[in-house]
């Protein structure tokens, strides 16, 4: 069981790192452009006026709002366990499982011209792709606004309205509500990891006026938006409700919650006595990873905080 942890911890980390990966990681939109497709990091640019009909997208997010603004644009998409059993996509062709690189010949073979990938994790093809002059867009979501901001430059490549997506984005959010309560979110326990404001999971948090008490902390964690809490710092703050998150390793909901009552100050903190700890998948609120799994992580908070 210890060892099934420690590798579940690890999976986790290395997740959020390669996510985190790149140093410019704000709370800005960051769509990165590459080739003349996308415009440079920056709003006050505008996108060429192009139509691209065949997109291949490396990232399940992107591969998500492709489909929800114009699923007929899909020529090739990445394989994720988050749409395995999903019909929309069970013709279209994979050109990459898991985390293993997406196969250059594959995207070649289907003759795209977009390649949609994320920063952090496409990098490297995306730069050979360029070299093969094939339309290439980086793109990084972390906060909301640039989850928006993505799905407008986007809708405008393949010439679609994302009025409608945009609508449904703003439906997951509460309507008026606070949920003003003190809050850590723990996605691992060794190290005890928490979200700052710089990170897609503190920045829902704050959409849903949560108290996030390591919303300003800083520190010397190489995980860009996150902080290294220690079993001191966390009863300090002794939040009214904890999060803790399953990633796709961890087993069961059950088994990350039982980790963590075996730490000796588990019983101190005011939300184990008050049973306020609540566990959430980490697709949707660490990773947004689809549009589904951000509705479902907004429900939940909805169900649990508000």
């Amino acid at each position: 069981m210890l060892s099934r942890w420690i590798v579940s911890t690890f999976a986790i980390l290395l997740c959020i790192f390669l996510i985190a990966c790149n140093p410019t990681n704000t709370q800005q939109p960051q769509a990165q452009a590459t080739q003349d497709i996308a415009t440079p990091n920056s709003e006050s640019q505008e996108l060429p006026k192009i139509s691209a009909k065949r997109v291949v997208t490396l990232s399940s997010l992107t591969t998500d709002i492709i489909s929800q603004l114009d699923k007929t644009k899909l020529v090739g998409i990445s394989g994720s366990a988050l749409f395995k059993n999903d019909p929309r996509f069970q013709d279209i062709p994979r050109v990459s499982e898991g985390q293993s690189p997406p196969n250059l010949e594959k995207i070649v073979a289907l003759k795209p011209d977009l390649v949609i990938g994320a920063e952090g994790f496409s990098n490297q093809p995306i730069q050979r792709l360029q070299q093969l002059g094939i339309g290439t867009l980086l793109t990084q979501v972390n906060t909301w606004a640039s989850l928006e901001d993505i799905t407008k430059k986007v809708a405008q490549l393949i010439n679609a309205n994302p009025q409608p997506l945009l609508e449904k984005y703003k439906s997951f959010l509460p309507e008026g509500k606070k949920a003003n309560i003190s809050t850590l979110v723990l996605v691992s326990s060794q190290p005890i990891l928490a979200p700052n404001k710089n990170s897609w999971a503190g920045d829902l948090l704050d959409k849903f006026q949560v108290k996030n008490l390591a919303a300003e902390l800083q520190g010397k964690s190489p995980i860009s938006g996150y902080v290294t809490l220690s079993a001191e710092k966390v009863l300090e703050a002794n939040p009214e409700v904890i999060i803790l998150i399953n990633s796709p390793q961890s087993g069961s909901k059950t088994d990350v919650l039982n980790e963590f009552k075996k730490q000796g100050f588990w019983q101190k903190l005011e939300a184990a006595k008050n049973n306020r700890v609540y566990v959430f998948d980490y697709y949707g609120l660490v990773n947004p990873g689809s549009i589904d799994a951000i509705k479902k992580a907004c429900e939940q908070l909805k169900q649990d905080l508000l």
